[in-house]
Parts: structure tokens; sequence; C-alpha cells
């Protein structure tokens, strides 16, 4: 069974895991980025976490974060699953749970990352704009979708 915990409060070592998180599942399916775009953005990360109203996180037996999802304004902000969770129903779990209890609408993906896009179109979103550049200006297209 997948558990989702809230993070009312970050410590350092959330911070640590969600960044590990993070740079695992990007370094899995973030091949556009070069490795100076990833250390660049790393910080974002810790910025985002924090902006959020609701940052939801999946914990190993151990009890290490192994994904993260930010909410914000009815819109998945961030969802990150490590490179040795994905597939095993996790980020479905958490956009099930981001659609059914928080009433979740939107979610903006890198239009260079097609299974991103795949899972999003499969979790009953639709493309309804794109941009040519990311918020922060950088040339990586976004797609930004609703929900059906």
């Amino acid at each position: 069974m997948i558990k989702i915990e809230n993070l009312n409060s970050i410590n350092d070592k959330d911070i640590d895991e969600i960044l590990d998180t993070w740079e695992s599942s990007v370094r899995a399916t973030h091949d556009f980025l070069s490795e100076e775009d990833i250390i660049s953005i790393k910080p974002q990360v810790v910025e985002g976490a924090k902006y959020v109203s609701k940052l939801l996180c999946v914990r190993d037996k151990q009890g290490i974060i192994k994904a993260f999802m930010g909410i914000h304004d009815f819109k998945i902000e961030m969802l990150f699953v490590s490179n040795e969770s994905r597939g095993n129903g996790i980020g479905k779990r958490l956009v099930d749970y981001a659609i059914e209890v928080l009433g979740v609408k939107y979610v903006d993906v890198n239009e260079q990352n097609p299974q991103a896009v795949g899972f999003y179109k499969h979790m009953g979103f639709k493309i309804i704009q794109r941009s040519e550049f990311d918020e922060q200006g950088n040339p990586f297209p976004i797609l930004h979708m609703k929900l059906k």
C-alpha cells in the first residue's frame, strides 16, 4: 500500500531527500537538460517546495522520501518519483489523490519529457496551451494541461 504523507513542515533531512529524489528523477527523464542546467535548477526545487500550499510525499520502508508532489491553486506544480521507484504506481497514486481529494485541475509539463506528457494524458489531462519557454525563461517548451 502506498501511504501519502503531507509535509506540513520540512526539515533539512526532508530537503536532502527531496533533492535526491528530484535529481534521480530528472536524470532518468529529462535528457534534454545539461549538467549545468541540473545544477542551476536544483536551488529552485527547494524554493518551489517551500512555495507550494501542499507538499506531499511517499516514503520507502526506511522512511526515506522516494516521491513528492507540490500543489498550488488546483495545479500540480511538481511531481517527481525517484528513478528506482518509477513504474510502481506511486505517481499515479499521488495524481489520483491530487484530483480526488485536492481538486487539482491543471499541470504544466516539459514538452521534451514525452514520458511525463504521456503519463498526464493517461491520467486524463489534455493540452490546452504551449509556451516556448519555461517560467524561468529557459528554452524548454512547456505544455499547459487541464483535466478533461
